[in-house]
């Protein structure tokens, strides 16, 4: 398994976004957070097909991290069931990679 991981998150206006990402960051969970504006998402829900204009939140991190993003995205997060998947990093920048374990270490127990 990937020590690391792209978690991806959909979010409903950039303001949430960005107050997720600096809850993540300051809880030091992260090492970066991407936001993308403008991202047309379509899915059922509740029977019903829908679509929103909502923004994608990337964030860099380290799989062990997963379970305590899931839980401080899902206190923040509006949503009744946000899309939250993390998706293991199998390659990557050894600088780069190095820098994301440097800023997220001292949460792993």
């Amino acid at each position: 398994m990937s020590d690391f991981c792209l978690v991806y998150i959909t979010v409903p206006t950039p303001e949430v976004g960005e107050k997720i990402a600096r809850s993540l960051l300051e809880a030091n969970l992260i090492a970066c957070a991407n936001l993308v504006k403008g991202v047309s998402s379509f899915y059922r829900w509740e029977g019903k097909m829908e679509t929103s204009e909502e923004c994608l939140l990337l964030v860099k991190s380290q799989m062990q991290l997963f379970p305590k993003i899931e839980q401080k995205v899902k206190e923040l997060h509006p949503y009744d069931c946000p899309a939250l998947v993390a998706l293991p990093i199998e390659e990557g920048s050894a600088d780069f990679l190095k820098w994301i374990e440097k800023e997220t270490t001292q949460n792993i127990r």
